[in-house]
């Protein structure tokens, strides 16, 4: 006589715990990555309180790897932003993504000390930042 009601009951349990395995929740957002044109100046505001950005002769090339990174990730955002209605911005990019690309090309992430080509390197992007943000400052955000 027990038996019939536990194993309903069991049964029942049974579906509802598997109902909440496949049960679809909200995406979440994603991290990471390309900011958005629309974040681009907040990025670029960030990126140049960095001390790889302020003083890059006399930074730890190895230690300006994360810095680099991120800053990978703007020339893409530009270029999102620019939207084939702004050469010069897109031009702004280009010159950060040569800089980044020497930086790495050169080695650098693994370099222990300042000087040399790639504290070169991080001037060079230095540089190209600066003429980058000085373009986005200039351009009102999108909508």
């Amino acid at each position: 006589m027990l038996k019939f009601p536990v194993a309903v009951g069991g049964a029942l349990l049974v579906l509802v715990l598997s109902g909440c395995g496949n049960e679809a929740g909200p995406t979440p957002p994603r991290r990471g990555g390309e900011p958005g044109p629309d974040a681009l100046p907040t990025k670029l505001t960030a990126l140049t309180v960095d001390q790889c950005y302020a003083s890059p002769r006399t930074q730890l090339p190895k230690g300006c790897e994360k810095y680099v990174t991120e800053v990978a990730n703007v020339p893409g955002a530009a270029r999102k932003r620019a939207d084939d209605r702004d050469p010069q911005l897109v031009a702004e990019a280009a010159k950060l993504d040569q800089a980044v690309g020497e930086f790495r090309s050169a080695g650098c992430t693994t370099v222990p000390a300042a000087g040399g080509p790639c504290s070169q390197a991080l001037v060079d992007i230095a540089a190209a930042l600066s003429g980058l943000k000085k373009q986005v400052d200039a351009r009102p955000t999108s909508g």
